[in-house]
């Protein structure tokens, strides 16, 4: 008993080789910028084709003008995404005073984001709507699809919208007492909505808008580097990732049971008053 106790104890002691210092191991100190980057390849790789599309579609004058609101919400999460960059490589250089004050910028960007996310999503089926009301009948089916295809992206937008800032906050809190936690939350934090830069990678397959299962899984690999190094390191499963697959799971599996069924749609129109 007193072995398997001491055993216990130890597993429990077991330091976190990819926090604190030293780090023996050079990608121990640089695996979470090299995070942070890849997030912003991916992102941009989405959104630079499709950005630079839907602009000669509103200069031909194939859709409606952006709204303010989406130049907002491109802002904002490009800055949290540079806010990541910044963090990740002070604490790899070492500069950690720096990174606490340049934190606290998390506080005030992170509730902005997820509130003009929000308006967005609104905004953006608002004029969905208002293109399917004024289309002519023999545009009506097409416009309506893509009413109902917004619809059904609605449960993976309120789902980003939910657990983006609670990991954050669960990230936030654990920066003085669990470092490893703070870290790893952070990412995992910044993964949740990175779907939306993905789905928009055109050559990559994908179940859209059937369903948003494989873009589930491409986010699980975008993390994945970071959770193989992880594994490798340390010998076990750092309960970052079973706290942020605890809470994705099933509320993805809430997700995929309303996808495209008639009570969300009647819902969601509910919801946003048409």
């Amino acid at each position: 008993m007193a072995t398997v106790a001491e055993t216990s104890a130890f597993k429990r002691s077991a330091p976190d080789r990819l926090s604190g210092t030293p780090r023996a191991h050079a990608i121990d100190r640089w695996i979470f910028v090299g995070m942070a980057a890849w997030f912003i390849v991916l992102t941009l790789t989405g959104f630079i084709p499709d950005s630079l599309m839907k602009i000669e579609l509103v200069r031909t004058g194939q859709r409606p003008p952006f709204p303010l609101v989406l130049h907002m919400h491109a802002v904002l999460m490009g800055s949290f995404l540079l806010l990541l960059l910044a963090q990740t490589w002070l604490m790899a250089t070492g500069r950690r005073e720096y990174h606490m004050r340049l934190g606290l910028v998390a506080f005030a960007l992170v509730p902005a984001l997820v509130i003009v996310g929000f308006v967005l999503a609104s905004t953006m089926y608002h004029q969905l709507w208002d293109t399917f009301q004024a289309a002519p009948p023999e545009a009506r089916e097409k416009a309506l699809g893509a009413v109902s295809r917004s619809e059904n992206v609605k449960l993976v937008q309120i789902r980003a919208g939910l657990l983006f800032p609670l990991f954050v906050l669960i990230g936030l809190r654990a920066r003085k007492g669990d470092s490893g936690l703070h870290k790893r939350m952070m990412v995992l934090a910044t993964a949740t909505p990175l779907g939306a830069g993905i789905n928009r990678i055109a050559w990559l397959p994908t179940t859209m808008p059937t369903s948003p299962i494989v873009q589930d899984i491409y986010i699980l690999l975008a993390v994945s580097p970071m959770i193989i190094w992880d594994l490798y390191r340390n010998r076990r499963v750092h309960e970052a990732y079973w706290i942020w697959l605890a809470v994705t799971v099933p509320v993805s599996l809430v997700v995929y049971s309303l996808w495209d069924t008639p009570w969300w749609h009647a819902t969601v129109r509910q919801m946003m008053g048409v």
